[in-house]
Order: C-alpha cells, then sequence, then structure tokens
C-alpha cells in the first residue's frame, strides 16, 4: 500500500505595527490567528478584518508547504496591510507540522503510477 501521508505547517498570523501607528483596518497590536490544517482558529473574543483575511488568504497554503530556502516564500514573513494609509503588517509564522493522510482530506484517490 502507498503512504498517502503528507505535513503542512501550522501559521500562526500575527497584527505588527510600528511604535505608536494610527491603525486603519480595526485591528490591534499583537491581534492574531492560527492556521492549522485547513482551519482557522480566532481567539476567544477577537475579531479580524475580511479585507486583511481576504489579502492574506492567497499566501497561507503556499506557506504551510515546505518550500527551498532560497524561495521567497521561505524568507519573506510579512504581508502589508491592503488598507494603503494603514501601517500594519501581518507577521507569518511558521510553526510546527501537522501531519495528514491523502485518503482522509480528499475522495480523489492518488494516481497508482506515481
Amino acid at each position: 500500500m502507498t503512504d498517502d501521508r503528507f505535513e503542512l505547517y501550522d501559521l500562526k498570523v500575527e497584527v505588527v505595527a510600528p511604535p505608536d501607528a494610527r491603525v486603519y483596518c480595526g485591528a490591534k497590536v499583537g491581534d492574531y490567528f492560527e492556521l492549522k490544517g485547513e482551519m482557522l482558529h480566532l481567539p476567544p473574543g477577537q475579531g479580524f478584518s475580511i479585507y486583511s483575511l481576504a489579502a492574506l488568504l492567497p499566501l497561507l497554503p503556499a506557506k504551510q508547504r515546505s518550500t527551498h530556502p532560497n524561495d521567497w516564500m521561505s524568507t519573506d514573513a510579512e504581508v502589508a496591510c491592503p488598507d494603503p494609509n494603514c501601517p500594519t503588517r501581518f507577521r507569518i509564522t511558521r510553526m510546527g507540522k501537522r501531519g495528514f493522510s491523502h485518503a482522509e482530506t480528499t475522495a480523489v484517490p492518488l494516481d497508482k503510477k506515481s
């Protein structure tokens, strides 16, 4: 039987900003969410702007995967707030890896030729 396991990084996305910066996106410095597999987790009582989330979403699946050390996805960790007047950034930190099974995450079978 073929081993169908793969790993993804858990991610933490945290709001950072220069000291005394005026924040326009509704975030507070230190606000964060965690991405574990495909599940987004927010601390109790904390929100996150859908506009900020929309800017981050395309990058998160790539950041979850192992990349070459020279790839910019491996080295660049901060994403600017989508509001051009807001000085915040969102720091994406790779945390521990989590294992998954292909068969448990999709109905599409693995190609036996691979």
